[in-house]
C-alpha cells in the first residue's frame, strides 16, 4: 500500500484530527536549523509544515540561527572561523558579518518560503523592540551573549495579526550593543516567555539515544527528574548535555513539552506532532498528568 491508496490517506487523516483538535490555538516554539535549513529539499518542506500547522489554528514561533552560512560568508571573506567549546569566538568583523547572514538572508530566506503559501510570515530579529535582551557570555567568545531577559511583546502583536513570527537570533543590551545568540539558547527563552505548548528542536540526530551507536536506541520519552541521572551514568554525554539540560528546565520554566527530532527526515514536524508514534525524544515536567509516550502527547 502507498499514501496514494484512498485508504490510506484517510487514515492518516484521522490519525492527525484529534491532535489537531487538541493544539489548536497552541504555540509552538520551532528551532529551525542544521540540514534543514541547507537542504532545499527538506528547507521547501520545513515551510510546507509551518504553513499547515498555522493553517489548522497551531500558531507557531520559528526561531533560527545560521552558523554554517555564517561560516561560509567569512570564508569567502578570507577570514577563518574559530571555536571555543562549540561556539563562535566573535569579533567586531564577524559579529558584522553573522548580522547581515542571519538577518539579511536567511530569515529573509525562511520568510520568503513561507509566504509562498500566502501572507503568512513576518520577519523578526532579537534587536528589534529589544526582543532579546542580552550580555556578553564570556570574554574569550568576544560578542558572543547570553540572553538575560525577553521581551515579548512583538512576538504576541505578530502572533495576535495571525502571521508567524520569524526570529533571527541577534540580541542587544541597554546600551546598544549586539550579540551574536546561540539559536537553541534563544529559541528555549522564547518558549519559556511566551509559555509555549510545545518547543521543537529541529536538529541532525534522531533525538536522545541510549547508545550513540544504535539509531534504533532512541529514549521516546524523558520526564526533567530523570535527566540529571542520565548526564550522570553517561547515557547524555557530549553536546547533548547542555540540550537536555536545557530542555529540562524549559518543562520546569512552564512550557508544556520539548521535542527533539531529526530535521533530515521529511515533513518531521508534522510526524511528530500529528502522529501517534512520534519520530523524536519527548521532555516533560514530572508533574505532568497522564503517559509519557511520544508523538503529539
Amino acid at each position: 500500500m502507498t499514501i496514494h491508496d484512498p485508504q490510506v490517506a484517510v487514515d492518516v487523516l484521522l490519525q492527525a484530527l484529534p491532535y489537531i483538535e487538541r493544539f489548536r490555538g497552541s504555540v509552538v516554539v520551532v528551532k529551525f536549523g542544521g540540514n534543514a535549513m541547507t537542504r532545499p529539499d527538506l528547507f521547501a518542506e520545513f515551510a510546507q509544515d509551518v504553513v499547515l500547522m498555522h493553517r489548522v489554528g497551531m500558531r507557531p514561533v520559528v526561531v533560527h540561527g545560521g552558523g554554517p552560512q555564517i561560516g561560509e560568508w567569512l570564508g569567502r571573506l578570507g577570514k577563518e572561523s574559530e571555536f571555543v567549546d562549540g561556539r563562535r569566538v566573535t569579533d567586531a568583523e564577524t559579529l558584522e558579518v553573522a548580522q547581515m547572514v542571519l538577518m539579511g538572508k536567511v530569515n529573509a530566506d525562511i520568510v520568503t518560503a513561507l509566504n509562498a503559501f500566502g501572507p503568512v510570515a513576518l520577519g523578526l530579529a532579537g534587536t528589534d523592540a529589544r526582543m532579546l535582551v542580552a550580555e556578553a557570555r564570556d570574554p574569550d567568545l568576544g560578542f558572543v551573549g547570553a540572553i538575560t531577559d525577553v521581551n515579548p511583546e512583538l512576538i504576541e502583536r505578530t502572533l495576535a495579526m495571525d502571521l508567524i513570527p520569524v526570529i533571527a537570533t541577534i540580541g542587544v543590551d541597554a546600551g546598544g550593543q549586539t550579540y551574536n545568540i546561540n539559536a537553541d539558547d534563544a529559541a528555549t527563552a522564547v518558549a519559556e516567555r511566551l509559555g509555549a505548548d510545545k518547543l521543537v528542536f529541529l536538529s541532525d540526530v534522531p533525538g536522545l539515544l541510549a547508545d550513540v551507536e544504535r539509531p534504533e536506541s532512541l529514549v521516546t520519552s524523558v520526564r526533567a527528574s530523570q535527566v540529571e541521572g542520565l548526564i550522570g551514568d553517561g547515557t547524555i554525554s557530549g553536546g547533548m548535555v547542555p540540550k537536555m539540560s536545557g530542555c529540562a528546565r524549559a518543562v520546569r520554566n512552564g512550557v508544556g513539552s520539548v521535542h527533539l527530532v531529526d530535521g533530515r527526515l521529511p515533513h518531521v514536524l508534522l510526524l511528530e506532532l500529528f502522529t501517534d508514534a512520534g519520530v523524536g525524544t519527548m521532555v516533560v515536567d514530572d508533574d505532568r498528568n497522564g503517559s509519557t509516550t511520544e508523538g503529539a502527547t
